[in-house]
């Protein structure tokens, strides 16, 4: 008997359906189907023919496709007993249960040892779907791998877009052709990974960033991932995510997958990009006092590193203060015998050499000038050189043997201990100092991949979470290491990447964005020179590029000129005045003519306002700039636009462009279908354009 069930938003329809019993396949994923379609008849007309060279029948691509099953390509789960004997199960369909926008379906093996469950929820306003899968067995049992529910991919998609990255060059792109075979990427480091963003877009032939159809994945989980990408030999594709694989170091009788989200988007990659950058906001981070604007950020890194000098970081808070800040972050460097990143680690107590009266001198100078204080911890590492290693070496994961990273190994988090000890240690410092604020590091990747390691974490995120709700946390992991939705469920603010290059931000933020919205990504004013590029780029660069994102600082402030300091003062107090409309606007990627142009537009909930970002990363290969169209206005409506920062036009802008005489009233139409003709700019600057409803 065929059964089917359907989920719908408005956007897009989901349709699974099983016969017999058994394991449900996603039989339609795309636009909207009429409410009268007969989901039976589809089931009956997704089966493929079969010839010569083939079994009699097509194994189902299901949920969690079975090795039993004959199928062709990567099984959705692989366990074992607990004597390491295979497990192959047959499951056959318990219990369906269909509410509003949220089907789960239960099956049970043949033996009745393992239930397998599959959760499937659609959002009606974020049009994000969540999947996750869950295993339940009488006996422990050895997981191998365990995918979250499958997807099919288009069989019109061409190629794949995933994300690869480095230290300081996270969100990189890429293409791969679709053909017979896999795409398999596995992250073994522990932790989300610069290497390996857990994400994939799949256009439809054709699709741009603002048109097209196209479909998107994300796997929310902080430790290792594995993404699969398969075309069958009968052309059928599909889409795996999980935890790595043998990453569960026991035997065990649940398991469970992190959510795969999961969309279709009908207006190209930006539909995706508002789905994620929505759901992640409205849906999954939960902010400490949601009605306050996003403060202005100061970190003291870059300016001070580990030589903390309490007169001296007073005079930079005077001046961050005077440049607009109204957070002020103390990095890495007060505690312990901390003098460099060799030694103290997990020494979680104020040192007294630096800061003899302890932090709160400091603290009460940074709220005299009206900032909130945030600390820096490093809670799941540890230094040899430290006090706790050396009455605990047995909290340190991994062998004695192991190659060290930043001189540091990781706690071991999975034990209670550790655990309770490192939230005594920190509810200390918050409990007895005014701070609103954790950017919680996470300086190196694990010595093996660890499921329990993310889980421990979890849990000390989370028990700190409920003791101080007033608390915000950022994501940190050498930049942007630890970037995913399991994390953001706990924290309220991703630190992208360590590197304050406008250059390269002004890509990582781009790409980002499929992502990340405007609220949760941290992106600073570097020093003049880089410390990661060596790179010297001009203060308007740097600051309207950190103006794109939750603006902050991060350079020593007293190195900047009267103008300079004019510059970023005048920056800073335009994105106070637009932050609010802001935080809620759609970042959406623009279709740039020119490839050294990386532009984007954020539009207003409503559609009132909007503002685009055209950077010029390199030297254009044309000698004139080509108009840039912008996406998702009304047409009819008209707009009046007015370039920001035109002084910044240099003498080569010869031309009487009419944007640099003034504000100009014209169409959405006109503005989507012709675009806007800007000046001439040398690389390494930005144009910034605001647009009201006229």
């Amino acid at each position: 008997m065929i059964r089917c069930w359907r989920l719908d938003d408005g956007r897009q329809t989901l349709v699974l359906g099983s016969d017999r019993g058994r394991l449900a396949e996603v039989v339609y994923w795309g636009p909207s189907l009429p409410d009268e379609e007969d989901l039976t008849t589809l089931y009956e007309a997704y089966t493929l023919d079969v010839t010569g060279g083939m079994l009699d029948a097509n194994p189902e691509l299901s949920i969690c496709p079975e090795a039993t099953r004959s199928f062709p390509g990567q099984p959705g789960l692989i366990i074992r007993h607990g004597d390491g004997t295979p497990f192959l199960p047959k499951f056959c369909l318990e219990q369906a249960d269909l509410g509003d926008d949220v089907l789960v379906l239960t099956y049970m093996d043949g033996d009745r040892v393992l239930t397998y469950r599959a959760r499937f929820a659609i959002d009606p306003d974020t049009h994000i779907i969540e999947a996750s899968a869950e295993l339940e067995a009488l006996e422990p049992m050895h997981l191998h791998w365990l995918a979250a529910p499958v997807f099919p991919a288009p069989q019109l998609a061409d190629d794949m877009i995933d994300f690869a990255g480095r230290w300081c060059g996270e969100f990189q792109m890429n293409r791969t052709p679709w053909s017979p075979g896999i795409r398999y990427r596995e992250n073994r480091t522990g932790r989300t990974g610069h290497e390996h963003f857990p994400g994939l877009i799949v256009p439809v032939r054709g699709a741009s960033n603002a048109s097209g159809h196209a479909y998107a994945f994300h796997y929310g989980w902080s430790g290792g991932h594995r993404m699969v990408a398969e075309e069958l030999p009968d052309g059928r594709r599909q889409i795996q995510f999980g935890h790595a694989a043998r990453v569960e170091g026991s035997a065990q009788k649940k398991f469970a997958t992190g959510k795969l989200y999961a969309v279709f988007s009908d207006d190209g990659l930006n539909g995706c990009a508002v789905a994620f950058q929505r759901h992640l906001r409205d849906r999954i981070v939960t902010f400490p006092r949601p009605e306050a604007p996003r403060p202005v950020h100061y970190n003291c890194w870059e300016a001070v590193y580990f030589d903390h000098n309490l007169d001296e970081l007073k005079e930079i808070a005077d001046r961050a203060a005077k440049l607009g800040a109204e957070r002020f972050v103390l990095d890495d460097g007060w505690f312990g015998n901390r003098d460099d990143d060799t030694q103290a680690l997990s020494d979680w107590e104020v040192d007294p050499r630096k800061y003899p009266d302890g932090l709160t001198p400091l603290i009460d100078h940074v709220k005299s000038r009206g900032m909130t204080f945030g600390l820096w911890f490093e809670p799941e590492m540890i230094n040899q050189n430290s006090d706790i290693f050396r009455a605990h070496p047995d909290w340190a994961l991994g062998g004695e043997d192991q190659i060290m990273g930043r001189q540091q190994m990781a706690l071991n988090m999975a034990l209670p201990a550790v655990q309770s000890f490192l939230f005594a240690r920190m509810s200390d410092i918050l409990s007895r100092h005014d701070i609103e604020y954790v950017k919680w590091d996470h300086n190196r990747v694990l010595p093996m991949p660890d499921a329990a390691q993310t889980r421990g974490s979890y849990t000390l995120l989370d028990r700190l979470r409920r003791e101080f709700p007033h608390v915000e946390i950022e994501s940190c992991a050498s930049g942007g290491g630890r970037i995913d939705f399991g994390i953001m469920e706990r924290t309220q603010r991703v630190w992208l990447s360590d590197s304050n290059d406008a250059v390269e931000r002004l890509r990582i933020q781009h790409n980002a964005s499929i992502f990340l919205p405007m609220a949760v990504t941290g992106s600073h004013v570097g020093p003049r020179t880089c410390h990661t590029s060596g790179r010297t780029l001009d203060i308007r660069f740097r600051a309207w590029v950190a103006a794109q994102r939750h603006m902050g600082f991060e350079m020593d402030p007293r190195e900047l000129t009267e103008e300079e300091a004019q510059v970023l003062t005048d920056v800073t107090g335009w994105w106070k005045h637009n932050r609010d409309w802001m935080y809620g606007a759609d970042i959406l990627r623009l279709d740039s003519a020119d490839p050294a142009v990386f532009a984007e537009q954020h539009l207003e909930e409503g559609g009132g306002q909007f503002v685009v970002f055209a950077g010029k990363a390199a030297t254009s290969d044309q000698i004139a700039p080509r108009p840039l169209c912008l996406t998702r206005l009304s047409p009819d409506a008209k707009y009046r636009v007015e370039l920001i920062n035109r002084e910044d036009a240099g003498e080569l802008s010869r031309g009487q462009i009419a944007l640099k005489g003034g504000p100009i009233v014209v169409s959405g139409a006109y503005l989507m279908y012709h675009g806007l003709t800007l000046p001439w700019s040398f690389p390494e600057r930005m144009w910034v354009i605001k647009g009201d409803l006229a």
